[in-house]
C-alpha cells in the first residue's frame, strides 16, 4: 500500500478541518445534506451521461492501483531482462520459454513468448507499436474521466451556491439581517464541497495515475527494447548498459553501483 498517498488524503481533510475549527467554525455548521446532494449527485448524474458505466465501475479499481504499491519499477525489470539475454545466449531463444511461465510481468513475459516465436525483427516491432499504443490510449482514457470529474465539482459547487442565493433572495422580504448571514453561508457550502471534492479527490487521483501511466509505459518500453536487442542476438552487458541509459539518473545511479558489485 502506498501509505504517504493515504497520509496525504487524511492530512488534506484534517488540514481542512482545522482551519474551519481554528477561525471558530463548527464542523457541523458545514453539514449541509442538500448542498452534498447537488454536488456529488451532479457531479456523478454528469459523469453517467458523459461516460459508459463501464468506466464508472471501475472507479474502486482506480483507488486500489493509486493507494496501491506501484507494481512498475524500471530497475528490475533491467535485471529480470539482463538475466533472460544471459540465458538466451547461453542456451539459445527457445530456453527462455520456460522462464517466460515464471516471470510475474505478464507484458515480459509475452513479449519474451513473441521473440521465441516470431523471427521477424520488424514485424515484432510493430506488434510491440501496436500494444503500446494501445495501453497508452486507455491510459489517456481513464486520466481524462478525473479531469472531466475535477472540472465538474467546482461547477456542480457553483450551481448549489446560485440555487442557495435564490432561495435567500425570494425569502428577504421577510428576513432578518442575521437570518440573511445564515443563508449565504449555507450557499457558499456548495461551493467549498465542489473545491474540496476536486481538488482533494477527483484531481490527485488523475494525476496520480498519470506518474503510474509513465512508470508503466517506461516499463514496456525498456521490455521492448531488451526483447528486441536479445532477438538480435546482442550482448547482454551491453544491453542492459542501453537499458539503463532510458532511466532517469536517480533511478539509474544505484543499478549503475549493483552492477559494478556484481562484476567485481
Amino acid at each position: 500500500m502506498d501509505i504517504f498517498g493515504l497520509l496525504g488524503l487524511i492530512l488534506g481533510f484534517a488540514m481542512v478541518c482545522y482551519g474551519i475549527v481554528s477561525g471558530g467554525g463548527s464542523l457541523i455548521d458545514f453539514v449541509n445534506v442538500p448542498s452534498l446532494a447537488i454536488v456529488i449527485g451532479g457531479t456523478f448524474g454528469a459523469l453517467f451521461i458523459s461516460y459508459p458505466f463501464d468506466t464508472i465501475k471501475q472507479i474502486p479499481k482506480h483507488f486500489r492501483v493509486v493507494f496501491g504499491k506501484d507494481p512498475f519499477l524500471p530497475t528490475e525489470y533491467i535485471s529480470q531482462i539482463s538475466e533472460l539475454a544471459k540465458a538466451a545466449r547461453k542456451n539459445g531463444l527457445l530456453s527462455l520459454e520456460d522462464m517466460a511461465a515464471e516471470l510475474d510481468s505478464k507484458f515480459l513475459a509475452s513479449s519474451i513468448m513473441t521473440i521465441v516465436d516470431v523471427n521477424d525483427a520488424d514485424r515484432v516491432r510493430k506488434m510491440f507499436d501496436a500494444q503500446l499504443d494501445y495501453v497508452h490510449q486507455r491510459h489517456e482514457y481513464t486520466i481524462g474521466f478525473y479531469d472531466r470529474a475535477a472540472a465538474l465539482a467546482p461547477a456542480f459547487g457553483m450551481i448549489g451556491t446560485v440555487i442557495g442565493l435564490i432561495n435567500m433572495l425570494a425569502e428577504i422580504g421577510d428576513a432578518n439581517p442575521e437570518s440573511l448571514g445564515v443563508g449565504m453561508s449555507v450557499a457558499l457550502i456548495t461551493t467549498l464541497y465542489g473545491s474540496v471534492l476536486a481538488n482533494l479527490f477527483f484531481t490527485p487521483i488523475g494525476s496520480k495515475l498519470q506518474v503510474l501511466h509513465e512508470h508503466e509505459m517506461l516499463c514496456m518500453e525498456l521490455v521492448v527494447e531488451g526483447v528486441l536487442s536479445i532477438q538480435a542476438g546482442e550482448n547482454p552487458k551491453q544491453i542492459e548498459e542501453k537499458l539503463i541509459s532510458f532511466l532517469p539518473e536517480n533511478m539509474s545511479d544505484g543499478l549503475d553501483d549493483a552492477g559494478s558489485e556484481r562484476d567485481e
